[in-house]
């Protein structure tokens, strides 16, 4: 009889795609959560997986039980499960003795994880049995997958539990500030990531801060600079795909096609082939998976709504959002682009209160959301009128006042942030529905 499984804070990112994995492979599994809507559900809720609310009596010893690092044994759940000693694994440490029985590819970096992930996975899945476990939620398990490719998060180092044969570094910046001390910190945490890997450290050679990792034997770089060992040249772009030539080591590949914008984009699919190529899939192989890849979720996701053009994106770095401002404008050239952004956490904001000024700059117009704080924050006294008082161009804007947005017609509408951004686009949604049928 196979093993059951019971999440506790099964929807959380990682939670919920670990948990369809299982399910796919056989096994019983249900979890319990808060009783929000979440939008990393869908894939549970398509499964019929059980989900319950948080309480001990759902804790009665005939489960393995998978606890989210979320929480701690405050939780009700978690402390009858301690209390009583019964078969349980954090999520990290699950996942990595779970990940041993593939060839296994952890994607990591501060920007870029789920995209590059989710490019991967579908690619790899087209080609050969895969697994995948995504950031955004999603999560899939084939039996007889040869491959596992899964998102690699470097918060509180959990990615230290990990040991898989390609480590891939998208890029590195100091972020998570309530855990991380500065930079240095962050570089040594990606150190000991990339020592992990057991055949090659595949690191984007663009980026200013993955130089400063050690220089590993098994490193391959990538990246649109010269010196990288795979390289894109001959880039064109227009506003429906981007195509680029490979160069692997000095020796031409071929060309790809791609239906992303943006350096990002393009790097993030350099990583995807970088993998392929080592493992001896030819470029004319993967070109056509790329050209059907649909995107991550809350990733700069599309939607034309009458006259504007709306972008759902989990932008919440300074970094992220100017590469979300420099896609839109690649995409749609002759458009307002218009940020709307949330902040998300209280010391991220604070911490990076300039260089979020700077990035939300790039835009024409500027709208911020009140902050989205975390309950393990104490200190809230900075508001979001600190950031838009120092922007020219910025105004405050809350679901009561959303009729702002229906002055920019013919837009982009970028809304941003990796709180619950998504209450904004709906309250939009329904004001433009309304003032159609008025």
């Amino acid at each position: 009889m196979k093993e059951k499984f019971h999440f506790i804070g099964i929807k959380g990112s990682g939670m919920s795609s670990l948990a369809q994995i299982l399910f796919d492979n056989g096994y019983e599994v249900q979890g319990s959560d808060i009783e929000d809507n979440l939008f990393t559900q869908k894939g549970l809720d398509q499964r019929g997986v059980s989900m319950f609310g948080f309480s001990k009596e759902n804790i009665t010893g005939e489960h393995t039980y998978i606890i989210g690092n979320a929480f701690n044994d405050s939780n009700e759940e978690v402390k009858e499960v301690m209390s009583k000693n019964y078969k349980s694994y954090r999520y990290h440490d699950f996942l990595g003795q779970w990940m041993k029985r593939f060839t296994s590819v952890g994607i990591s970096g501060t920007h870029g994880k789920t995209s590059t992930t989710s490019l991967l996975s579908h690619v790899l899945t087209n080609l050969h049995p895969t697994s995948a476990l995504i950031g955004d939620g999603t999560g899939y398990g084939m039996m007889d997958s040869k491959y596992f490719s899964f998102e690699a998060c470097e918060y509180k180092r959990h990615f230290l539990s990990y040991g898989p044969d390609y480590a891939i570094i998208t890029n590195i910046d100091f972020d998570h500030p309530d855990y991380f001390s500065d930079l240095n910190d962050v570089l040594d945490a990606f150190n000991n990531f990339a020592d992990n890997a057991s055949k090659k450290v595949i690191v984007c050679g663009d980026d200013t801060h993955t130089s400063k990792l050690q220089k590993y034997k098994q490193t391959v770089t990538y990246g649109l600079n010269e010196g990288n060992d795979i390289r894109a040249t001959d880039i064109d772009i227009n506003p429906k795909v981007t195509s680029f030539n490979v160069n692997f080591k000095g020796e031409d590949q071929g060309r790809v096609r791609i239906p992303l914008h943006g350096n990002h984009a393009i790097q993030n699919t350099l990583a995807v082939l970088t993998v392929c190529l080592l493992e001896g899939m030819s470029i004319y192989d993967v070109a056509p998976h790329l050209m059907t890849f649909k995107g991550a979720k809350r990733r700069f996701n599309i939607e034309d709504w009458n006259d504007a053009v709306i972008v759902d994106d989990y932008a919440h770095h300074p970094r992220e959002i100017e590469v979300t401002i420099e896609t839109a404008r690649q995409k749609y050239p002759d458009k307002e682009v218009v940020a709307i952004f949330q902040p998300h956490t209280f010391t991220r904001t604070a911490t990076f209160l300039n260089e979020f000024k700077d990035s939300l700059s790039k835009a024409d117009k500027v709208y911020g959301c009140p902050i989205f704080g975390s309950a393990r924050e104490k200190d809230a006294t900075l508001t979001i009128e600190d950031l838009l008082n120092l922007i020219p161009n910025g105004e405050f804007l809350t679901v009561e006042s959303i009729e702002k947005l229906s002055s920019h017609q013919d837009s982009v509408l970028l809304f941003m942030g990796a709180g619950d951004i998504g209450k904004f686009i709906e309250a939009y949604k329904n004001y433009n529905a309304m003032q159609q049928h008025a």
